[in-house]
């Protein structure tokens, strides 16, 4: 590899890397500020999402708290949370950690980064909600970069009732 032909790749991964920091900055910052109608625009029509434990995950059990295949499963969600779903009032914000680009092969990025999230209850109390790491596939097309797939994968195998919002 030249000189130049280096320089130029870690520019693409420099670009690359700035684009999807912001991608997921966006993604959070939606469910942050309570905008779940959004959220199923941030996955590719064939999207998949799903929460589970370090410890399903390690053992490789493809056992999930929350799995969303497809467009139609993550509306699905949303609707649930506007109209079925009865739960005491709360917002997240979400505390990430620097995304690592793991790979990219044929426009589908392969990133890795950690999440920290807390909530605050109606009533004000603050309490440390979920950690953990986020293991995503996403897409790079003509219509942006969108999650072809995310695996929240939380640290502790103690899951609050109260998962209402996608983390």
């Amino acid at each position: 590899m030249t000189s130049s032909t280096a320089t130029e790749a870690r520019a693409i991964t420099h670009a690359a890397h700035a684009d999807v920091a912001a991608f997921l900055t966006r993604y959070t910052d939606a469910l942050d500020d309570g905008r779940v109608d959004e959220w199923a625009d941030f996955f590719t029509d064939d999207g998949n999402y799903q929460i589970t434990t370090r410890e399903n995950e390690e053992a490789g059990y493809p056992v999930g708290i929350i799995y969303c295949e497809g467009r139609g499963m993550l509306l699905d969600r949303i609707k649930a949370l506007k109209v079925a779903n009865i739960y005491e009032s709360h917002v997240y914000c979400h505390i990430n950690g620097q995304p690592t680009v793991l790979g990219e092969t044929g426009g589908l990025f392969t990133v890795r980064s950690n999440f920290v999230v807390y909530r605050t209850m109606y009533d004000g109390r603050v309490e440390l909600f979920a950690t953990g790491k986020y293991l995503d596939v996403i897409r790079h097309d003509e219509a942006g970069l969108r999650f072809k797939e995310r695996r929240a994968i939380v640290d502790s195998r103690r899951i609050d009732t109260l998962l209402v919002f996608p983390i």
